[in-house]
């Protein structure tokens, strides 16, 4: 079989329909690795002549991804757009909106997308406040290269900065704990949307969960029925003993009320 080393042997329409499926395969996750489906069709476009490219475009605005109900839209071309930025690696303004739907315009250097499964996030670093930041990517408005080259030191590994985002981010109050189990026991637990994890050992695992407050928390920890240790903080400790009381007690003289 020859090799497919240049677009020039598709021809208009084949061409058209290998662009299309790739950019489905990233929306959708079908083939089970976005990331390589988005970079060979960032790759594709690159050699495409430009009739196909326009004829991708007015595909792009005619097309609508019908996402899951509590799933955002983000366009092809936007994501296409942040994964360029990904790969020119240099400095680019950032035109967002955050979950109230404030706008604001931020200087930042791009790195990765990251797709959970749900959503899109963009990582890249904030350049004034100097931090790793994720951002929904359904929630960037524009964005605007400087074409000032800027090179990453010591950049994050952006699937788990994404996954203590998603997992923490959003709530006032955060635990640590303890599980005398694997990680991939931990993981069954308490899915990666829910916590971030780490292994301490092989037979233990520390995870973090947000929550509303400390009874929400301490409420959740009991819903697990396995055996754990809250390292921090002491507030959501002592909700999880108070409750663990009460449930002892409820419990006690094994007569119902």
């Amino acid at each position: 079989m020859r090799p497919l080393r240049d677009p020039k042997i598709l021809d208009d329409e084949e061409a058209l329909a290998v662009a299309v499926g790739l950019r489905e395969a990233a929306l959708s996750g079908a083939l089970g690795d976005d990331q390589a489906a988005l970079s060979a069709l960032l790759k594709l476009q690159q050699v495409l002549p430009q009739r196909i490219a326009d004829r991708l475009t007015e595909m792009d605005d005619a097309f609508v991804h019908t996402p899951r109900p509590d799933e955002p839209q983000i366009t092809p071309g936007m994501l296409l757009e942040l994964a360029a930025a990904c790969r020119r690696g240099e400095r680019a303004q950032l035109s967002y909106r955050d979950w109230e739907g404030k706008a604001t315009v931020r200087d930042i250097d791009p790195y990765r997308l990251v797709h959970t499964g749900r959503r899109w996030y963009f990582v890249a670093r904030d350049v004034t406040r100097d931090q790793w930041r994720t951002f929904r990517a359904d929630r960037v408005d524009r964005l605007q290269p400087t074409g000032h080259a800027v090179e990453l030191i010591d950049p994050p590994d952006p699937a788990l900065l994404v996954s203590r985002s998603v997992a923490t981010g959003p709530y006032p109050l955060s635990a640590t704990i303890r599980l005398p189990v694997s990680m991939n026991q931990a993981l069954r637990l308490i899915p990666a949307t829910v916590g971030t994890h780490r292994a301490e050992s092989p037979d233990t695992t520390i995870a973090d969960i947000g929550g509303p407050d400390a009874d929400g928390l301490a409420r959740y920890l009991l819903s697990l029925a396995t055996p754990l240790r809250v390292l921090s903080p002491d507030a959501v400790r002592q909700a999880l003993l108070r409750r663990t009381q009460e449930l002892f007690e409820d419990n006690a003289n094994g007569q119902s009320r």
